[in-house]
């Protein structure tokens, strides 16, 4: 698979603007997680919407645009099921360790 410079640039701008929100939503505060904490959670959040956008056939119409308001609707709520999957491992894992 080849990736274009130009692609490469617009997963990143997605990346960054949807890790962004789901940090400002999850953190209350306007620099959420940190610049490359956003980055990662938008970007792994981008391949997570994407994926079940794919996979439930979703599409909000807004495609026409170059990076596309759906895209990052996409991504923003695959980065929210992301942190919830993490809290939700991370609460496991401290409730586990304080048994023993």
């Amino acid at each position: 698979m080849e990736v274009a410079i130009d692609d490469l640039i617009v997963w990143l701008i997605v990346g960054m603007l949807s890790g962004s929100l789901a940090g400002l939503v999850v953190k209350r505060r306007r620099t959420g997680f940190g610049r490359l904490t956003n980055l990662a959670v938008g970007l792994v959040g981008a391949i997570i919407g994407g994926a079940l956008f794919d996979l439930f056939r979703i599409d909000l119409g807004l495609a026409n645009i170059a990076i596309s308001a759906q895209d990052i609707v996409s991504a923003f709520i695959g980065a929210m099921l992301f942190l919830a999957a993490f809290a939700y491992i991370r609460h496991l894992y401290r409730t586990r360790s304080h048994r023993n």
